[in-house]
């Protein structure tokens, strides 16, 4: 019993850092409950069971069945599947989800089934990574041919035929790993799974999620994770022995030195990232982009607009799937949360950032319920008779006005590009450079530029040192940080546009074109957009804060795609392009909007030596000094083009 209870509170303890996350699919960890008022204790609601499953290749799963002891029956079944142990729980044994996260669902009447899946846990078999989907040319019944889709198909198989009280219909939901569990499940789905909500899932993990942005390494997120992940079947996060990991990451030197020093060569995923630095088949097969199609399972993708870890993937796999939704069954929800933050608290601020309202309350028990209750329950709560669940085919929040708005499509179709022009003595101008009169001093032949020294040994920090390791919490809220802390650093370049004389209304994309040089040969590119607060804020803590709206790296050498790394002529002028994400954000009259540049970003992302060489091959002198210059003339006009609602009219006008 006493072992029992250390082992739940180790647990516990090793992902306290719910509110961290640099740590990609790790958070939410289900081990971490968020915290709220109190709900009746579960004991007094379900029957607990625990089974260990039988797999079609006779690997069994650990797996823990909630069935309703009140109310009235048949109950659809919810399946959360997970890497990070089933629980934590509480001191009846009963897992806390039932009273925190999922306690809407739990008073409309749900069976609940969490799983340890193969390899993790309490489960047997061999944990993959990301483990990709099995041949589809090999039959769903061939036993040597598995997958987490078919152990999710299996589980459902199982929970349907041997738990009493069930209606038939089962639904899979689940956050980052979870999340792309429930995506591998939607594949070949079960004829049973009739909903699922993949949240914050991983999409592609070279290119936008976890591991990779654009070809640049996330060094502390991708080696904490695999640290954390590979070392045994349980959690084992990694024991830095700096209070600042900036310095860790710093004296580690060359990417050879991890395995050199720590991995030994162990860590199946590390290995994987080093011997795949461009985009090869083990990105493509892992990637859950290249294995979707048209949607066979309703699904209500959620993403968070400041998520750190997986903000790419939920978009795109809902931008991929929505293109062949003729059934209009898969709906979109973004919120002004962090990784996971609408399962946890209520939503209603991020770090100062005040949102005037219970953003994930609101998402718990008016979206996630609402449509759980119309797929598997046949009604909508407190509504009678079935019906649609909602009227919107998407429903995001717009930060700065701080309302939900609901769209029948996203980006909204009404939507037009506006670009922002960088120009002399760091402006932001939504008129794009002019052409100097010739013979002035400005005149055509004369370049215009803005130039900055880039030096591997003095990266540019992404949040405020000291930088805590990932289980030691402060990660969290990197993204809502207020980005003066890299003010006056001679290596950042800022663009501002001064304060502004009507609102913009940022709806969709934001892409930045950099017409950039450099005197090395590879480079990083980081752009980051910026709501800057008024100095007579009202909030006395909000003056002057800059906010970052959105932010993205590309590794120079990816410039012409992600394939092939090539290396970059030294003095050439070439166009850049960065996608910044979509997002939905007022710069309201008075604010500024901001654009900071510069080329390293750690240890979020690993020191590009801006020399071409493989990562993982170079050596402490193939980190060099290199100078960078970024382009803003007639022929060269960086810009960054922001897809925008046209502006509202005015008071009394049509």
């Amino acid at each position: 019993m006493h072992a029992e209870l250390g082992r739940e509170l180790r647990r516990a303890l090793r992902c306290s850092f719910l509110a961290v996350p640099l740590l990609a699919a790790c958070l939410p960890n289900p081990q971490i409950e968020p915290e709220g008022a109190a709900a009746p204790r579960a004991s007094e609601r379900f029957a607990k069971q625990v089974h260990r499953i039988e797999m079609r290749d006779g690997i069994h799963l650990h797996t823990e069945v909630y069935v309703p002891t009140r109310g009235e029956g048949p109950w659809p079944v919810l399946l959360e599947r997970t890497p990070y142990g089933v629980g934590p729980h509480d001191e009846d044994g009963f897992h806390l989800a039932l009273t925190t996260r999922y306690t809407e669902l739990a008073e409309d009447g749900y069976v609940f089934a969490f799983q340890d899946v193969r390899g993790r846990y309490g489960s047997e078999g061999e944990f993959v990574m990301l483990r990709s989907p099995r041949d589809p040319e090999r039959p769903r019944n061939d036993p040597g041919a598995v997958d987490e889709g078919t152990d999710a198909w299996d589980a459902i198989d199982w929970l349907i035929a041997n738990v009493e009280g069930n209606n038939g219909k089962a639904g899979l939901l689940g956050i980052s790993y979870g999340g792309w569990l429930t995506v591998m499940g939607m594949l070949e789905p079960h004829p049973a799974l009739a909903a699922a909500s993949p949240q914050a899932s991983p999409a592609d993990m070279f290119i936008g999620d976890d591991f990779l942005h654009n070809g640049a390494l996330r060094l502390a997120p991708t080696f904490g994770y695999v640290a954390m992940m590979e070392t045994g079947n349980e959690n084992e996060p990694f024991d830095f022995d700096q209070h600042d990991v900036y310095e860790f990451y710093l004296d580690l030197g060359p990417l050879s030195n991890v395995d050199r020093l720590y991995f030994d060569g162990e860590k199946p995923t590390w290995r994987a990232v080093m011997e795949n630095p461009t985009y090869t088949e083990y990105w493509r097969r892992q990637a859950v982009l290249s294995h979707l199609d048209e949607p066979e399972v309703p699904a209500l993708h959620v993403a968070g607009w400041w998520d750190a870890e997986d903000f790419y993937g939920p978009l795109e796999i809902y931008h991929r799937l929505e293109q062949q939704d003729d059934d209009d069954e898969s709906f979109l929800v973004v919120g002004p949360w962090r990784h996971g933050g609408w399962a946890r608290g209520d939503g209603s601020s991020l770090g100062a950032i005040p949102f005037d309202s219970p953003t994930a309350v609101t998402f718990r028990e008016e979206m996630q319920r609402a449509f759980f209750a119309h797929y598997l329950k046949g009604d909508t709560p407190g509504a009678g008779s079935p019906k649609p669940w909602t009227d919107a085919e998407a429903i995001v929040f717009e930060t700065g006005a701080n309302v939900w708005r609901r769209y029948e499509a996203w980006p909204p179709a009404e939507t037009r590009v506006r670009s922002l022009y960088l120009v002399a003595e760091g402006a932001l101008a939504f008129d794009p450079p002019a052409a100097a009169a010739a013979g002035t001093a400005d005149d055509e032949a004369a370049d215009r530029s803005d130039s900055y020294v880039s030096d591997p040994d003095k990266p540019v920090p992404y949040m405020p040192r000291p930088i805590p390791g990932f289980w030691q919490g402060g990660q969290a809220l990197w993204k809502v940080t207020d980005q003066r802390f890299v003010d006056g650093r001679p290596d950042v370049l800022t663009y501002t546009t001064g304060p502004l004389e009507g609102d913009v209304v940022l709806a969709g994309a934001a892409i930045a074109r950099l017409h950039a040089s450099t005197t090395g040969t590879d480079a990083d590119w980081v752009v980051k957009l910026i709501d800057v607060l008024p100095e007579d804020h009202a909030v006395e803590e909000l003056r002057g804060f800059q906010l970052m709206i959105a932010d993205e790296v590309l590794r120079a050498r990816f410039r012409n795609g992600f394939e092939t790394a090539e290396p970059v002529p030294p003095g050439d002028v070439i166009e850049y392009t960065i996608d910044l994400g979509e997002r939905h954000h007022r710069f309201l009259a008075g604010h500024e909007i901001m654009v900071q540049i510069q080329s390293t970003w750690f240890p979020l992302i690993d020191r590009n030596p801006q020399t071409f060489v493989v990562p993982a091959e170079a050596t402490e002198d193939d980190y060099r000094v290199a100078t960078h210059s970024i382009h803003r003339s007639p022929q060269h006009p960086s810009r960054i083009d922001l897809q925008v609602l046209p502006p509202e009219p005015r008071r009394g006008e049509p």
